[in-house]
């Protein structure tokens, strides 16, 4: 991944996991909890990629792991994240710019459902049965139904500062800086011409040329 990728990621993530801590998590809504980290990855991963959004995936979910008061498995939300932001990273529109809000609606959707099931599910591989005290469709509705509602406020703004940041000036003209050099040194190199002294030695030359006819001039007329 690139540098203004990985700060763009670390930063977003950074926020998203403050406020889902400190605000979300405290409003004691019915049902789940709306999933600002969620959100913020598949914002990332449909317009990085799937490689991109599982490696952001997991980040996010390891860290949401450790912060407190995490009260479940280490690496549970981290595997999670991953395989969500890995799924949606698929579904990434053309040049990473959304045509439809119908598209990122339905993974958002798809993702809430299924990051809850793969949760529940890793859960009770652990032996934590807390989904079936809650009941498992009422958690499955009100987290598709909380995460559409906070999507339209949160995906948008997340890929338009993703593609914001693939535009890096800086880089292109790194890259047309080197694209310069490796053209002028294929041609010294390659064709054994020097561009910048080209013009030096044809004058060199024209002087010797000039000398030599005067020489000649000179000899003609002693004789």
């Amino acid at each position: 991944m690139r540098v203004n990728r990985i700060l763009l990621s670390v930063a977003l993530v950074a926020v998203a996991l403050v406020i889902q801590v400190s605000v979300l998590a405290r409003l004691h809504l019915p049902g789940a909890v709306p999933d600002l980290l969620l959100l913020v990855v598949l914002g990332l991963a449909l317009v990085y990629g799937h490689v991109g959004g599982a490696l952001i995936g997991f980040g996010a979910g390891l860290l949401a792991d450790l912060a407190p008061p995490a009260d479940h498995a280490a690496g549970r939300y981290a595997l999670v994240l991953c395989v969500i932001g890995y799924l949606a990273g698929l579904a990434r529109p053309e040049n990473g710019r959304l045509k439809s809000a119908i598209g990122p609606m339905v993974v958002v959707v798809v993702a809430a459902v299924g990051s809850t099931l793969l949760y529940a599910g890793v859960g009770a591989l652990v032996g934590d049965t807390a989904a079936r005290h809650v009941g498992l469709g009422g958690l499955l509705f009100t987290a598709a139904l909380y995460d559409l509602l906070l999507a339209p406020f949160v995906v948008p703004g997340i890929m338009a500062l993703a593609r914001r940041a693939e535009n890096d000036p800086l880089a292109e003209t790194s890259s047309a800086a080197q694209t310069t050099d490796i053209s002028s040194g294929w041609l010294s190199s390659g064709t054994g011409l020097r561009i910048g002294g080209q013009r030096g030695g044809l004058r060199v030359k024209a002087a010797r040329a000039r000398v030599a006819r005067a020489g000649r001039i000179k000899g003609v007329k002693r004789l």
